[in-house]
């Protein structure tokens, strides 16, 4: 038998022998493993404040190393350690693993409703984590994902490509598809465990999964609550192309998984908005011409080293409209939103198609990316919000990747 195997069952045999009735299961992720109690203080403060009445049948499940520690009250709450496999990921996001503890303690617990929270959550506000459960403890939602609230020039990679792209094609529209915390139905937890069941058998517990993509393809509905201001906790690992391949990797392999199912024309996912939370418009910190012809300097350099690899991946009239691009002064440089859709589109197209070496064609990404984000910040001063004018860019063009996909020699160079 497998360590990983071995230790979800004991994992499983251990709530299973703590099992009491309750209605919801919050689990704190691997970033609170053996922790002391002051240091869980100032989350147990929020979570008794958002709680309330529902304290008595909530189960607050936390990660710990000795599978002989000890449940514990404190003032109407009461822990529960479980032994989990999760490990912290260096983009601080929720693993495989950690939806499969969750599963497993949900049912061990007979609950109707999981929560799991990522690092910092005590920063995240009372009614944003009440927010969160009402929306799948009486809005029957089955997938419920903070919107938290960032600056413009904040959470970037999601502006750019994993909400515009999980929203075209998944037709999901929550704000962020890889949020921090989040909370489940029942059947969307057993959803979740199965998935993150296939990565675990295969050796990856710190796996990504997509909620909302998951949620979409069963049919589910899905929530999306204001969380206002939330600290978000920095990767360990400062290297944006390691960041970007990672994210971009994960979402590419889900997309050619459910190829089947984005390929249709289907109504758009059964949605709940909960303002929770007012929302918080935050100032974007003043990015100097300086620092913005650094990114474009970055995406001339790329174009320079990358022209011939881009040239197995992008199609004519895209390079074309990046050799335009590239020779365009900096107080006037845009990348237009039909230009990066393409891109993007063609990425996840050679991704699937293994066209090149696949980290090598997410490296070649990152240059890319530098482009739009130069252009993103140019474009702030537009009355029209940036990131909601490129995701609607990805939905018009959706029937680009879906002739690609099922005709990919049709567009070959």
């Amino acid at each position: 038998m497998s360590t990983t195997a071995a230790m979800e069952m004991r994992m499983e045999s251990q709530v299973a022998s703590n099992a009491v009735s309750t209605d919801t299961v919050i689990c704190l992720g691997p970033w609170y493993a053996d922790a002391p109690v002051d240091h869980l203080q100032p989350l147990l403060d929020v979570l008794r404040e958002a709680l309330g009445d529902r304290a008595t049948s909530t189960l607050i499940a936390y990660p710990v190393s000795d599978p002989e520690a000890a449940s514990w009250h404190q003032d109407g709450l009461s822990l529960q350690p479980y032994s989990s496999i999760a490990s912290m990921h260096t983009l601080t996001v929720q693993t495989a693993a950690a939806y499969l503890s969750l599963y497993e303690v949900i049912r061990a617990h007979d609950a109707s409703c999981g929560m799991l929270l990522g690092a910092e959550a005590h920063s995240l506000s009372p009614a944003a984590i009440r927010g969160l459960l009402d929306a799948v403890l009486t809005e029957q939602a089955d997938v419920a994902l903070p919107r938290y609230s960032i600056g413009q020039h904040d959470g970037l990679i999601n502006a750019a490509i994993l909400h515009p792209l999980t929203r075209a094609l998944f037709g999901v529209r929550n704000a962020f598809p890889m949020a921090l915390d989040l909370a489940l139905s029942t059947r969307a937890a057993e959803r979740m465990a199965a998935a993150a069941q296939q990565q675990t058998a295969a050796g990856q517990p710190d796996g990504l999964l997509w909620p909302t993509v998951e949620a979409a393809a069963a049919g589910f509905s899905v929530a999306d609550v204001s969380a206002g201001v939330r600290e978000i906790p920095h990767p360990s690992t400062a290297d944006l192309a390691t960041i970007l391949g990672t994210l971009t990797a994960s979402l590419f392999a889900e997309i050619e998984t459910k190829a089947s199912y984005w390929q249709r024309t289907r109504p758009p996912a059964v949605m709940h908005s909960i303002n929770s939370v007012p929302d918080v418009n935050l100032p974007a910190p003043p990015v100097s011409p300086e620092e913005t012809s650094e990114l474009i300097e970055s995406f001339r350099i790329g174009y320079g080293n990358l022209h011939e690899l881009w040239s197995l991946v992008l199609p004519p009239q895209t390079l074309l409209g990046l050799k335009h691009l590239s020779r365009l002064p900096a107080e006037s440089f845009t990348m237009p939103d039909t230009l990066w859709v393409r891109i993007v589109y063609d990425f996840v197209l050679a991704h699937r198609l293994r066209t090149i070496n696949r980290g090598h064609l997410l490296g070649a990404l990152t240059p890319l990316y530098l482009a739009w984000v130069a252009s993103h910040i140019q474009a702030n001063s537009n009355a029209e919000n940036p990131p909601e004018a490129t995701a609607r860019a990805f939905e018009a063009d959706k029937p680009y990747l879906v002739s690609r996909w099922r005709w990919p020699d049709r567009f070959n160079p």
